[in-house]
């Protein structure tokens, strides 16, 4: 079961058993440290990692995404507070438990090890017992966060989770990702926080969401594409599960566009008279003047048999409904 690593540096270069087996990272200076709980988990059947420096440990962390991380607080250049840091400050490792190994008692040591990110820490001597009992802690409540959203993105769901005191992304799926990046170009790319919409949408209902009233779902508009956040779950002591749904109007402009005999503009300006907008947002929206937009229309109005914006409206969206019973204005 174990999978000690190969060398410092080099590709994790094992197929992690992740169905039958949790993935521990231990990162310690010290061989005899390495040794003793190394032994102690391979035989209690986890798949170990291991790392003797900060920055090996960082780089094992980003290839093999371990499910939770022993950490040595003190070890000669970047110690285990950095490497704590760090970890959380990237989005693909932030959600990862982290306990702390000191042989540090002193009150200010161990605070500074939960302020870097720990969610726990062991004192040396290192007890494997005792290890062992506070892995199986946070361990159980990581699985259940990871089943969780790897079913919502069995079923074509995109989720995040955030912090709300700093708005950070703990975790984003690739799909969330993408989306993020397409919906919120203005966010700086790369960027380790969520859009800001969405933190000060997560903030204003965090009351409903703690007494557990479902708040109202964000929604962010590109084209005839809408993206839609619900706040799914806490999952941490201030950390939330956002999911997010893309639901696009294409297929309904095309249908339109079919069922009126209009050209593909002429149905997307229709669309979006059904959805309350002036020739000039709507220019805006297509990248057209107000006056083409105009002419568009007119052609619309003629092919429909109206004279109005709101008799063409009321017949579009009599058709949309007939396409979508869940379609709204």
């Amino acid at each position: 079961m174990s999978a000690a690593g190969p060398p410092q540096g080099a590709g994790v270069g094992v197929t992690l058993d992740r169905a039958n087996s949790d993935v521990v990272l231990i990162v310690d200076d010290v061989p005899d440290n390495l040794a003793v709980l190394h032994d102690a988990l391979d035989e209690s059947g986890y798949t170990v990692l291991v790392a003797t420096s900060g920055e090996a440990a960082l780089a094992r962390a980003s290839q093999a995404l371990p499910d939770i991380v022993l950490l040595d607080a003190m070890m000669p250049g970047m110690d285990g507070f950095e490497v704590a840091k760090r970890l959380k400050a990237q989005p693909q490792t932030a959600h990862i438990p982290i306990i702390f190994m000191t042989g540090l008692t002193e009150t200010e040591y161990l605070v500074a090890a939960l302020e870097a990110g720990g969610v726990d820490y062991v004192t040396k001597p290192i007890k494997p017992k005792e290890v062992l009992a506070r892995m199986g802690v946070h361990l159980q409540g990581a699985r259940e966060r990871r089943q969780t959203r790897n079913a919502l993105d069995a079923f074509g769901y995109a989720s995040i989770t955030v912090r709300a005191s700093d708005g950070r992304l703990m975790w984003q799926t690739a799909l969330a990702r993408q989306l993020l990046v397409q919906y919120f170009p203005a966010s700086a790319p790369g960027s380790n926080l969520a859009p800001e919409p969405v933190v000060q949408w997560l903030r204003r209902h965090l009351k409903d969401a703690e007494a557990q009233i479902e708040p109202p779902r964000l929604t962010a508009e590109l084209g005839a594409r809408r993206l839609t956040f619900r706040l799914h779950q806490q999952t941490g002591d201030d950390e939330w599960l956002i999911v997010m749904r893309e639901v696009s109007d294409t297929a309904i402009i095309e249908s339109m566009s079919l069922a009126f005999k209009l050209t593909a503009r002429e149905a997307e300006v229709l669309y979006w008279v059904v959805k309350g907008k002036i020739n000039r947002d709507i220019g805006d929206i297509l990248g057209a003047s107000p006056a083409t937009v105009k002419k568009h229309l007119e052609r619309v109005f003629a092919k429909l048999g109206v004279e109005t914006r709101t008799a063409a409206a009321a017949m579009a969206m009599n058709r949309m409904r007939q396409l979508n019973p869940q379609f709204e204005s």
